[in-house]
């Protein structure tokens, strides 16, 4: 285990994709959603243990959120988590989480990753981590980790491999492309040269800190990129004055689609955003019919391709069903094709919210 790794994990998201099983209250990232007895948090935080000494394990949520992470992670220190004062997109929040491990140790190595991704080869997934760790200590880089699509799936993002680098698997990033058209990601998989967009970054904690005072030029008047000798007093006023004024922008958007450097590598340990229900139903084994049941008990009869996720203590009887999604938690039930879940679900979400209000939210 290395002492200069750093995880930044994000679990501010909202989780709308997964509606309904992931609430306005109750985000994806805080539901044991496969009955396992961890969440999607607790296994990521567990997943970057067997890397990462537990006090390198920062996490980044909002006020709403943060008495969940304190409840589901009560060995986390309370300097490792990163509470928004008011909610913006990735990037403010792991340029403030960054800062804070350069204060702490100039020679950190930093990992960010989003805290609900599926990962079926951990021995795998593990290998490709210190690799990363190991090629980024040696570059001021940016590198992101991409896998080979297996469908055109709209609701991901996809990376351009361009020019080859001296090791094997590692390549120039040519272009990003945040969740395309299906025609468009049907293209993307033809050509050969994409990959789906893991939303792992890897970087050494200065350079990324460089990176982020070109997006938020503020920093330069406090923290310059070979000074980190501030108490977290300051650091923390300077949040708190600053934090306000930041636009709401992904890591993607800000970092990695403007930067120079930018590398990724080509990964297999078996890999799933959690963020669709397509995707749920791609990385889980299925049983009779092709259907995929999630931790509910459930009758079925001559129905096909489906994915079914239901409440503790309650029965599903379902004939004569094909390709569809059938979810219910709280108040909602959804029946869904599953085609195109990813944009039907979020168009859902915002219909019902504005007819019904945020209680079926």
């Amino acid at each position: 285990m290395e002492n200069n790794y750093y995880c930044i994990i994000l679990a501010g998201g909202k989780g709308r994709r997964l509606w309904p099983c992931s609430r306005e209250e109750l985000p994806k990232q805080f539901v044991d959603f496969f009955g396992v007895g961890r969440t999607q948090l607790q296994q990521t935080y567990d997943r970057f243990l067997k890397i990462i000494p537990r006090e390198n394990i920062l996490i980044c949520t909002n006020k709403e959120y943060a008495p969940i992470v304190r409840q589901q992670l009560p060995d986390l220190h309370e300097e490792n988590l990163m509470v928004e004062p008011i909610v913006r997109g990735t990037a403010p929040s792991v340029a403030w989480a960054d800062m804070r491990i350069c204060r702490r140790n100039r020679d950190g190595i930093v990992v960010v990753t989003p805290s609900d991704q599926f990962v079926q080869n951990e021995e795998a997934f593990l290998a490709n981590m210190r690799e990363a760790f190991g090629f980024v200590s040696q570059h001021n880089i940016l590198l992101t980790m991409g896998v080979k699509p297996t469908r055109p799936e709209p609701g991901y993002g996809y990376i351009q491999k361009g020019d080859a680098s001296d090791i094997g698997n590692i390549f120039h990033v040519q272009s990003f492309t945040e969740k395309p058209e299906r025609d468009f990601a049907r293209m993307f998989i033809e050509s050969g040269e994409f990959l789906w967009n893991t939303g792992l970054i890897f970087a050494n904690a200065r350079y990324l800190h460089e990176c982020f005072m070109h997006l938020f030029p503020e920093m330069q008047h406090l923290f310059g990129t070979d000074s980190f000798d501030f108490t977290i007093e300051q650091e923390m006023a300077f949040v708190n004055e600053n934090y306000p004024s930041y636009p709401k922008l992904s890591i993607d958007q800000g970092v990695l689609e403007r930067g120079q450097n930018v590398y990724v590598m080509t990964c297999d340990f078996g890999w799933a955003d959690l963020g669709t229900w397509h995707a749920i139903y791609e990385c889980m084994s299925t049983g009779d019919g092709n259907n995929v049941i999630i931790d509910s008990e459930v009758m079925i009869e001559e129905s096909y391709n489906n994915v079914i996720k239901l409440p503790k203590g309650r029965l599903g009887v379902i004939s004569g069903l094909d390709g569809y999604i059938v979810a219910e938690e709280g108040n909602v039930l959804l029946i869904c094709k599953k085609s195109d879940s990813s944009a039907m679900v979020r168009k859902y979400v915002n219909e019902v919210q504005i007819k019904y209000g945020d209680k079926f939210i």
